[in-house]
């Protein structure tokens, strides 16, 4: 890739309008590959070592069947969810993705745009081309800021207070990639980050420099040494107002632990495939996590989502909402804002008619019932 520029390569320039082949919102992942750079591609698309979790992710929506019911009386019928204190038109957010400015040149103000455009809540990264302070300017619906630990407490403080300051409603505190996995395939297609394309959250920021001794490891004592423990998000409970939420929960008792703390809430990830290789798909995760945390608690799921029908499945096996991660990033190569729009509508509207057929006119109504294998699991 060139140093100094995005690589498009042959890849098409942004649609400026939605073409009928554009049906259903996993249509964008098949569309994506013809305007991204393919090393970009690669590194978005891809999973980390043999991509056996990334594949996970996406059959594990496969497997369930669901349980219609008929004759239900729609009257009343919504989407609306309560989350964080924060009252939702719907249960999809677009989930913190990086670097956005990769496939597209205006990066996270066009996806802020999207997300307008149909009331979603839009979480911002840590490592956004775009500043956590521009796309909070652009974002009047609910909005969270993704939190990365940084190397010192001082640093993470100032993102913290940034993130109070400008208007964020929540802070994700992702906690499941101290260190990256091992992500194959976007190094065999050569990717490499542009120069110009900065993290810009931490530019002014300077993290004090550190060596290693040649026979010390590079991860163990180096990365793993920077890395947050628990201790860490007990001090950020006790330093910011705003409800913290740890994404990145796989384990029951890690969920268990973060309620106990006074966590607000928990995302159940996987990291999109991409940190440890051989996790269970978060839609299996998740029942087993609802079951020790209790009813009210609450959970979101990322990881895999590519329909209405599986946002459905992800209520029923007992998230409160779910998080759009790779989707978002191909409607946006595709067309921009206003393809972020349309995938989250027609995203909306596959849930409102998996609803109707299903016979549940409210997501109070989605239940584990309304799924075969977890009725067999009730038993």
């Amino acid at each position: 890739m060139s140093s100094d520029r995005p690589d498009r390569g042959s890849a098409r320039q942004p649609l400026e309008h939605i073409p009928v082949e554009l049906a259903s919102a996993a249509d964008y992942e098949a569309l994506a590959p013809q305007f991204m750079a393919p090393a970009t591609h690669a590194h978005i698309s891809g999973g980390c070592a043999r991509e056996v979790t990334l594949r996970r992710n996406c059959t594990g929506f496969e497997r369930i069947e669901l349980s219609s019911r008929v004759l239900q009386d729609f009257g009343t019928a919504n989407t609306e969810v309560q989350l964080f204190g924060r009252h939702l038109k719907h249960p999809i957010v677009l989930g913190p993705v990086a670097h956005q400015k990769l496939v597209h040149p205006e990066g996270e103000l066009a996806t802020v745009a999207g997300a307008e455009a149909v009331n979603a809540t839009f979480v911002a990264s840590t490592l956004a081309h775009v500043t956590l302070e521009d796309i909070a300017k652009g974002a009047t619906s609910d909005k969270w800021f993704q939190l990365y630990f940084q190397p010192t407490q001082d640093i993470t403080r100032a993102l913290v207070e940034r993130a109070e300051a400008a208007g964020y409603h929540a802070l994700v505190v992702t906690v499941d990639v101290p260190v990256n996995g091992l992500r194959y395939r976007g190094q065999r297609a050569g990717f490499n980050m542009p120069a110009t394309l900065q993290d810009v959250n931490l530019a002014s920021y300077q993290p004090p420099p550190k060596s290693l001794h040649p026979e010390q490891s590079v991860v163990f004592d180096g990365l793993m040494g920077e890395a947050p423990h628990w201790q860490d998000i007990e001090w950020l409970l006790q330093t910011s107002s705003l409800p913290v939420v740890l994404k990145g929960i796989i384990n029951p008792d890690d969920a268990v632990r973060a309620k106990s703390m006074g966590v607000a809430g928990i995302i159940v990830s996987n990291h999109g495939g991409r940190s440890l290789d051989g996790l269970p798909a978060t839609i299996d995760a998740l029942p087993r996590i609802r079951r020790q945390v209790g009813a009210n608690y609450p959970l979101l799921l990322d990881s895999g989502v590519r329909s209405g029908g599986d946002i459905f499945k992800a209520l029923a096996c007992g998230a409160d909402a779910v998080l759009i991660g790779r989707l978002q990033v191909y409607a946006l190569a595709v067309a921009g804002a206003l393809g972020v729009a349309h995938m989250l509508r027609t995203l909306k509207t596959e849930l409102e008619v998996t609803m109707a057929l299903a016979g549940c006119p409210t997501l109070a109504a989605i239940s584990p019932e309304t799924c075969l294998f977890l009725q067999e699991e009730h038993q």
